[in-house]
């Protein structure tokens, strides 16, 4: 059978580009964390890979150290950012692992704002970069060179909560994707500062929690990457949290999915789809198959 349209597959191995260093917990304390004490076992989550302005490749995202495990979201209050040698994209992926940086915005760095921070999504705009994060309310953060943020306060907050931002720009208008329930949630701005009303994108299956919301444009469509969490982990094995099931969607419009338009599902936990200085795609996966950020090459099959 021959379709009109490409399904994207993961063309090869996963590459590990990095793995958390230890670091001094930033605080506040939590039922299992000290601030100011080191740990050595830190795990990512939801995260971004994007080109940087030094030349670099960078990622960030959710991290905190590895508790008892009795919370695996304990002490999420800050992000992670790591950086490659600078060069493009292919020849980063073959060296060594890509260095970590100083935490990005940990609660003592945001007054006034709740602790929890999560899966940071960056895009630049009238000369700044702009960082978005959750848990709701959605906020914002900015920035010059990746490496200093100041936040600028809330975007928005939604009625049932709001998290895993992720922004697309198409036709001259931001569409920003998130989690909200059972749901995908869509508003869209021109300017990043005002927002319209939410519209659900997309209903996951019952008994399907969404997570990681990705969308990006390809071949005359709009393709939707969304990762599954089915409730069910094993409490002895931080990994064994984060489910590595992703969902691929394809519509005509960006802001209208249906459980029918699934066109295949991929290996990848808190997956990012994104695209190298040549053009070629990639997929990125968070504690799959190994602990850390994994990217591997994403081929589109006409079958």
């Amino acid at each position: 059978m021959t379709t009109l349209f490409p399904i994207p597959r993961i063309a090869a191995d996963y590459i590990t580009v990095y793995r958390p260093a230890g670091d001094v917990f930033p605080g506040p304390d939590t039922a299992e964390l000290q601030a100011g004490t080191w740990y050595q076992d830190w795990v990512p989550n939801d995260h971004m890979v994007l080109p940087g302005p030094d030349g670099a490749w960078h990622a960030f995202g959710i991290t905190h150290p590895i508790t008892g495990l009795g919370d695996v979201h304990e002490g999420e209050h800050q992000s992670f950012h790591a950086r490659s040698p600078q060069g493009n994209l292919r020849d980063v992926l073959q060296d060594a692992l890509w260095g970590d940086l100083p935490k990005v915005l940990p609660s003592a760095e945001r007054p006034g704002e709740i602790l929890a921070n999560h899966a940071p999504f960056i895009v630049q705009h009238g000369g700044l970069y702009h960082m978005f994060y959750g848990p709701s309310p959605i906020r914002r953060a900015i920035s010059t060179d990746f490496m200093a943020w100041t936040p600028v306060g809330p975007a928005f907050a939604e009625p049932g909560g709001a998290r895993d931002p992720n922004l697309l720009l198409w036709d001259g208008v931001y569409h920003l994707l998130f989690c909200c329930e059972d749901e995908i949630r869509m508003r869209t701005s021109t300017d990043l500062l005002v927002w319209s009303e939410s519209r659900t994108v997309l209903r996951m299956p019952d008994g399907i929690a969404p997570e990681s919301p990705a969308l990006i444009r390809h071949a005359g469509a709009f393709y939707l990457f969304v990762c599954g969490w089915d409730g069910v982990w094993d409490k002895r094995d931080v990994s064994g949290a984060y489910q590595h099931i992703t969902y691929v969607y394809r519509s005509l419009a960006p802001d209208c999915f249906a459980r029918e338009d699934e066109i295949t599902q991929l290996q990848a936990h808190a997956p990012e789809v994104f695209q190298d200085e040549t053009g070629d795609w990639f997929i990125s996966s968070a504690e799959f198959p190994a602990r850390g950020i994994s990217i591997a090459p994403l081929a589109w099959d006409q079958v």
